[in-house]
């Protein structure tokens, strides 16, 4: 217990250190090294740049950083497992983000806390800072208020605007699943999918997969399947109610897990094992809770042919990170107002095609670190964007 003890203290005291002073700083591109050059960076100079953008506001896009600044944007009601913790303490998460964001999409990106959890105000803020950044990264915030925050900024804002915890986790899963059906032999067509949650991960992921042909999908919250007419259900929930449980299940994760193919945990909820167990044989559990997965992966494997959590610390990590920086840095790159569902599911297809090279039971997705994923998505994107009509100048 005591060398227990000392090791905590010491990875403790690693990580104090690691964020000590910020993740992030602000680098210079332009030398400033001599007269002429600050009178071509600064005053005079900077002053034809700027008489150019008000006569085409366009050129910002290429003459400021702003075409390649992502926003990252959070109230801090929902910060990974920890919940409501505040904009202050989020600041820690959002620096991560945004340095994510620069290390694989080569994006600079700025966290914004904001200091309110009204919509109206985080919609107006964001309208008003529009002319600084290029893209908003909707993160950690809560549901329902984070479908309809992202809903009003898509359409008040022309830029790319995407809620990473709920569209960068269901891309993944979505490419997950797809290395997972390759694995076991079976299409997504002829899967039955069980997706314990229905916030904002568990409502984009129902979602995805039902734009990609999920054979049946039925999702859970703390009350139970969602039904229709069934008490307790936000707009998004009795959206899903009516769109899912084909057979008309009711009851609870016991009901919904009997002889299911996929697991989808993006609930916190612990599942027993005896629950996994009833799974269909060759069954896909994807328990993605974060630090906690919904049931052990070692557990898990004695049911499951394939099993992927949310963390780095087992095989088979489906995050959000494998989605983010392409979509954002293909959307930048095509010049798109905005980030349609065929995009995401362009993604998606990327991330499984990159995995697909050496695809196993425990690789059905390539690490967030492998090379390839980013341009490979970017790739998708500013592709999909193109044949979508919403590239600039499509």
């Amino acid at each position: 217990m005591a060398a227990m003890d000392t090791d905590r203290r010491t990875l403790d005291s690693e990580i104090f250190a690691a964020h000590e002073g910020g993740k992030l700083s602000i680098g210079v591109t332009t030398e400033f090294d001599d007269p002429r050059s600050l009178s071509i960076a600064y005053t005079p100079g900077v002053a034809r740049v700027s008489q150019a953008i008000a006569a085409d506001p366009a050129l910002a896009h290429r003459y400021t950083w702003a075409g390649r600044l992502v926003a990252v944007v959070t109230d801090g009601t929902a910060v990974l497992g920890l919940g409501d913790v505040g904009p202050a303490a989020s600041l820690p998460v959002m620096e991560g983000k945004a340095a994510l964001l620069k290390k694989f999409g080569g994006l600079d990106a700025i966290p914004l806390v904001l200091d309110t959890t009204d919509v109206d105000e985080i919609v107006d803020t964001l309208v008003r800072l529009r002319p600084s950044f290029g893209a908003v990264s909707l993160e950690d915030v809560s549901a329902p208020r984070c479908f309809e925050l992202e809903a009003r900024l898509v359409a008040a804002l022309d830029c790319p605007v995407m809620h990473d915890d709920q569209h960068g986790t269901a891309i993944a899963v979505l490419a997950a699943l797809r290395g997972a059906c390759t694995v076991v032999g079976r299409p997504l067509g002829a899967q039955r999918v069980v997706v314990c949650g229905a916030g904002a991960a568990g409502v984009a992921c129902a979602r995805i997969l039902l734009a990609a042909g999920a054979g049946e999908v039925t999702v859970l919250d703390s009350r139970g399947i969602l039904v229709p007419g069934r008490a307790g259900m936000n707009p998004a929930k009795a959206d899903l109610a009516a769109r899912t449980n084909p057979r008309a299940v009711r009851g609870g994760l016991a009901e919904a897990l009997r002889g299911a193919d996929v697991f989808v945990g993006v609930s916190s909820s612990e599942v027993p094992e005896e629950l996994i167990a009833t799974m269909a044989p060759d069954a896909v559990v994807l328990a993605l809770s974060n630090p906690v997965p919904e049931v052990h992966p070692q557990i898990a494997a004695r049911h499951a042919a394939v099993v992927g959590t949310g963390g780095s610390d087992f095989p088979n990590q489906v995050i959000n990170t494998l989605a983010s920086p392409g979509i954002y840095r293909g959307a930048l790159d095509a010049g798109a107002p905005r980030i349609t569902e065929g995009m995401k599911l362009a993604a998606a297809e990327a991330i499984a095609a990159v995995a697909a090279a050496d695809l196993a039971a425990d690789r059905i997705v390539p690490h967030s670190l492998d090379p390839r994923v980013m341009p490979a998505v970017a790739s998708a994107v500013a592709r999909a964007a193109l044949e979508e009509s919403v590239a600039h100048g499509a």
